[in-house]
């Protein structure tokens, strides 16, 4: 359920709140809103860079029934960071980085669960997809027991565009997918790597799949096909802390 403290709603009060720089996480607005201080309104939302999505009227009354004039921002517990604001930061720390990429998981349990995970094992940042995924959410935090607010977070465009700039900066970029050639501890995750992992029924998509310079597969021993998308990162990570601790 959203509290009223996550969302600002209202045409004039949405511009109030991109033009104070508020952490906004999306913009709701209706499908056949119109007019003159709505174009103001998608004029900001374009120059900041903030994502919107056309709605139903039915699914902005499900979150307000007052006066919502088809405007709704749902506000973010967090500041996205910029990948490329990132990627030098690292190496002048002198880390040796290690990413997760979530290329369109959209369960917002699985998303806190991967988070919590990263968070714990040391890895640098997350990275996500604008759209068809899962964002930093009040109850994303939750789950992610508070590790969203320790952890940066990148929401990019495009994933594909995301792992072609980790490319040009030295990243091995590593998939998680029962279609690798390679046992997933069979890779070298002692460099600067980034682990994509991939929708909850799709996978990684094929974009991103042909990006991968290792694609690792978990052995399933048993009837059921695959793993939570979750647990699978959890195994990735610390095999990455694992190999790392050895060197």
């Amino acid at each position: 359920m959203i509290r009223n403290s996550d969302y600002i709603f209202g045409i004039r009060a949405v511009i109030e709140a991109i033009e104070a720089n508020k952490n906004i996480d999306k913009v709701l607005v209706r499908k056949d809103l119109n007019g003159d201080l709505s174009r103001e309104l998608f004029s900001l939302i374009k120059h900041h860079g903030i994502v919107m999505q056309r709605v139903p009227a039915e699914k902005l009354n499900r979150i307000t029934m007052k006066n919502h004039q088809g405007v709704i921002a749902l506000l973010s517990p967090i500041e996205y960071q910029h990948l490329e604001d990132l990627i030098p930061l690292f190496y002048e720390e002198g880390r040796t980085p290690l990413l997760m990429i979530l290329d369109g998981v959209t369960d917002t349990r699985n998303f806190g669960a991967i988070a919590r995970t990263a968070e714990c094992a040391g890895a640098d940042a997350i990275i996500i997809p604008e759209r068809n995924s899962a964002s930093v959410t009040p109850d994303a935090v939750k789950t992610s027991a508070g590790a969203l607010l320790h952890i940066p977070v990148c929401r990019e465009t495009s994933v594909k565009d995301a792992v072609r700039m980790l490319h040009d900066n030295g990243y091995h970029i590593v998939g998680a997918s029962e279609k690798g050639a390679s046992d997933y501890t069979s890779i070298d995750y002692t460099i600067p790597v980034a682990i994509v992992m991939g929708a909850e029924d799709t996978g990684i998509s094929d974009d991103v799949l042909r990006q991968c310079d290792s694609l690792g597969a978990i052995p399933i021993c048993g009837h059921i096909g695959s793993l939570n998308v979750s647990v699978a990162a959890g195994i990735m990570l610390y095999e990455a802390i694992r190999q790392r601790r050895q060197k």
